[in-house]
């Protein structure tokens, strides 16, 4: 079967009612996301049994919850809740902000916090076998936005159940280009976020980045500047096996009522870039003379 799944982030309490809509028109996984207080209030055993029931072939490709474990207390004990319970959604990805104190100067500032905060959680992952990719979204409340920070945080802390949840969009926004951001980094993704954007060079040309005239939009895959097939390709390339779920709600003219036709549009894209859309083993004595193409790939 296909290494990459293609799915979309969801809110997690309403997935037992979302879960069965999206099933037939394709969606293989989902990201499930909690908003504040809802890992807290959850009753994942049971929850867990009732999704069981409604998702069918589909996996959860991670479980999201996007605050600022860094500064409050109460993001840290959600997110530990979450990885101690992601086994209930047959799951082994949370993905999360890495948080930031609000109070610093600079970015750097934050690495002796983020490794006394953090180690005990990457600890407590690695027992569970669970993987924790931090988002690379812009703000303070999310210090693992840039390169360079990355660099300085897995320096911090080094484990293998640490990692970056990616997307192409927030590196177009920081006018990075994400295909060699993306290649130097591979091995350290364990979960792809579905969002692209577009800059318009027109309008950076002629108002540069600082004026009232708009020059980045976020789109939904498909639709913006990236090139997924090269983004398939350089995973596939270092071994990635998980799941691309689309994070919709942001495209800059299919929302609202052509939200699900423009995310359906961006499924069967993202599926002909990783390989296809429909897996056909084929005839096993006619395969080329590659070899055995998982053994290579380390897959």
């Amino acid at each position: 079967m296909f290494d990459i799944k293609i799915g979309t982030l969801i809110g997690a309490k309403n997935s037992l009612d979302t879960i069965p809509v999206l099933n037939p028109k394709g969606f293989e996984s989902y990201e499930l996301t909690f908003g504040l207080n809802e890992v807290n209030e959850m009753n994942f055993e049971e929850f867990g049994k009732k999704l069981r029931e409604v998702r069918g072939e589909s996996v959860i490709g991670a479980l999201g919850y996007y605050r600022n474990p860094i500064a409050s207390e109460e993001d840290r004990a959600e997110v530990i809740r979450l990885i101690e319970n992601a086994h209930y959604f047959d799951c082994d990805t949370v993905g999360v902000f890495a948080g930031g104190d609000p109070t610093l100067k600079h970015f750097e500032d934050n690495i002796p916090i983020f490794k006394k905060v953090w180690e005990p959680i990457v600890k407590l992952a690695e027992s569970k076998g669970v993987k924790i990719g931090f988002e690379n979204c812009a703000g303070f409340n999310n210090i693992a936005c840039l390169p360079y920070m990355w660099e300085r945080m897995f320096d911090a802390i080094d484990s293998p159940n640490l990692g970056l949840e990616w997307e192409p969009a927030h590196a177009l926004g920081a006018l990075r280009d994400p295909i060699p951001e993306l290649r130097t980094w591979a091995k350290k993704v364990v979960h792809l976020h579905g969002k692209d954007g577009t800059n318009c060079k027109d309008i950076i040309a002629k108002y540069g980045i600082n004026g009232l005239v708009p020059w980045h939009y976020d789109r939904t895959p498909g639709f913006g500047d990236t090139n997924w097939a090269d983004v398939f390709t350089i995973l596939l390339y270092n071994g990635f096996k998980g799941s691309c779920d689309i994070e919709g709600y942001h495209d800059l003219v299919h929302f609202d009522d052509m939200e699900w036709t423009g995310q359906l549009t961006g499924l069967e894209y993202l599926k002909r870039c990783r390989g296809g859309t429909e897996y056909f083993f084929g005839p096993e004595k006619e395969r080329g003379y590659q070899g055995n193409r998982r053994e290579k790939l380390g897959l």
